[in-house]
């Protein structure tokens, strides 16, 4: 798998565990109806079912996949909660994509 296809693998992997965390939170919180636990659920499972198509070992995958986490709850941050990250924040993304690319680009046996 290339770099820009794993790369927008694992944002949409990222969206569907953000959607599916998000959604029980707006309940909890007496912002959203019950029922959005379903659609919940099933963003869940589909965001195992993506992790599941990379083709590296899990931990390597799941190590991988956090950099690329951090910057689409930080993008969501932005363009859902309405809140603009900091420099602080925008420094925290590149240097966990940063680790991400040193993990996913280092020679394997």
């Amino acid at each position: 798998m290339n770099v820009f296809a794993a790369g927008g693998l694992f944002v949409l992997t990222a969206l569907a565990e953000i959607t599916g965390c998000y959604l029980p939170y707006l309940w909890i919180k007496d912002k959203a109806p019950i029922w959005v636990l379903a659609p919940a659920a099933l963003s869940l499972a589909v965001f195992v079912y993506l992790l599941s198509l990379h083709p590296s070992a899990a931990g390597r995958t799941y190590a991988a996949y956090g950099g690329i986490y951090v910057a689409t709850a930080l993008a969501w941050l932005w363009l859902v909660d309405g809140v603009r990250p900091t420099v602080w924040d925008v420094t925290g993304v590149v240097v966990a994509i940063t680790g991400m690319v040193i993990i996913t680009v280092a020679p394997h046996s």
